[in-house]
């Protein structure tokens, strides 16, 4: 990739303290650890580990939800600022999918509002032109336009997470942050689901960080992987060459474990 990254993360530490421990001497965690990685527009880059890697707390940190203990996060070249404005800003370019769409989405809203809802709270156009952008993003991700009108719990677990990307996209943003996506749903739908972020990524030239505890998932849809353990990048490289030419022993641990693509 020759365009200039998006997000950049140098040398990250995300430290949590526990309750236990004394005064002087609390317990801690370091949830990231010295991680440097960068996202583009056009790139899939998949992060893989195991629950308490680090994954999560990294993807909080791209879209501006975790400050950072120690290190540099980088938004378009420029020092990610924790402003009013500067928030709105990152909320428009980083948009991210949750992992689960049933909790994910207001029960109380109909799809319509769901979608609408960013638009009006960022002022971006008139009422007229909000729903018809809101029908579009349906076609985008493949739902007919009578699923305006119903709830979330009226959906499929796999068309809650299509509504769930369609609000991701609402803003256009530069980069999208999945965070487990597909573990909620059957494996079908799971493919489905993988189908449609790959088809997205090249039709609207999307970022897209890809988050799961499934390295055979990630090498599905990703361009690159970071492999996270304890917090800290131990491998790094392209899809090809992870699953090639793994140098790290965990990696090939996860590589070993992996029953099937999906």
């Amino acid at each position: 990739m020759t365009s200039a990254p998006t997000i950049e993360l140098q040398d990250v530490h995300v430290v949590h303290r526990l309750r236990t421990g004394g005064l002087l001497r609390p317990d801690s965690i370091r949830a990231v650890d010295g991680v440097s990685v960068s996202v583009r527009r056009g790139e899939v880059l998949g992060v893989v580990g195991e629950s308490g890697s680090g994954k999560s707390t990294l993807a909080r940190v791209m879209t501006g939800l975790q400050p950072v203990t120690r290190g540099s996060v980088l938004f378009n070249g420029r020092a990610m600022a924790r402003d009013r404005a500067a928030r709105k800003e990152l909320g428009r370019t980083v948009s991210v999918i949750f992992q689960d769409p049933s909790t994910a989405l207001n029960p109380r809203l109909a799809v319509q509002e769901t979608l609408v809802d960013p638009l009006r709270v960022h002022g971006i156009g008139t009422e007229a032109e909000r729903r018809g952008r809101v029908k579009d993003l349906l076609h985008l991700v493949g739902l007919p336009q009578s699923a305006l009108a119903v709830m979330p719990r009226q959906l499929s677990g796999g068309q809650r997470q299509r509504v769930a990307i369609a609000r991701a996209l609402a803003l256009e943003p530069q980069i999208i942050v999945a965070d487990e996506p597909t573990s909620a749903l059957d494996v079908s739908v799971r493919a489905q689901v993988l189908n449609l972020l790959t088809d997205l990524k090249e039709q609207l030239g999307l970022g897209l960080v890809f988050i799961s505890h499934d390295i055979s998932t990630v090498r599905f849809i990703s361009d690159s992987i970071i492999v996270m353990h304890h917090g800290k990048v131990v491998e790094h490289g392209s899809s090809a060459q992870i699953f090639t030419e793994a140098q790290d022993e965990y990696t090939r641990t996860l590589l070993a474990a992996a029953p099937s693509l999906l």
